[in-house]
């Protein structure tokens, strides 16, 4: 049975979310998925301010991270972070609505690199990240399962 490949990073996403405690508990929203990226957005409250009245790096970064694993993880091949880095390039403020989009940039082997922007809803630049993939063994699902 041939599946489409959209198919099979929605099935992927929607089986990883189920278990996602960390990003739900964010308050992050899963927007879309596909083959190779993903869309995540959060909705800044009070709860993700710093001690400067500004969204804490740290929601941003796990925002970010959160967008590169769905988008690395939608190929039903199980990934991981082997190495990420961000740049902060606008502060992120209260009752602002962010947007992570991932995309590949490169996938060779077991290797893959991607690309995030986090944007805040006015589309002005918040952060900038970069993740590298490792894809380690096992799936998230059986392809030959019906759903």
């Amino acid at each position: 049975m041939s599946v489409d490949p959209q198919q099979i990073a929605e099935r992927s996403a929607q089986l990883m979310w189920a278990n996602d405690h960390a990003t739900k508990w964010l308050g992050a929203q899963l927007v879309s998925v596909g083959p190779g990226r993903a869309i995540l957005s959060l909705k800044v409250q009070d709860h993700h301010l710093n001690g400067h009245g500004i969204c804490h790096g740290g929601v941003i970064f796990t925002l970010a991270d959160s967008a590169f694993a769905f988008a690395c993880n939608s190929y039903n091949q199980v990934a991981v972070a082997q190495n990420n880095s961000i740049t902060y390039l606008s502060p992120g403020q209260a009752g602002s609505v962010l947007t992570a989009t991932a995309h590949e940039v490169s996938l060779k082997g077991r290797s893959g690199l991607y690309d995030v922007e986090v944007t805040d809803q006015e589309g002005a630049p918040i952060a900038q990240f970069r993740g590298h993939s490792r894809t380690i063994h096992g799936v998230h699902f059986d392809p030959e399962e019906r759903t």
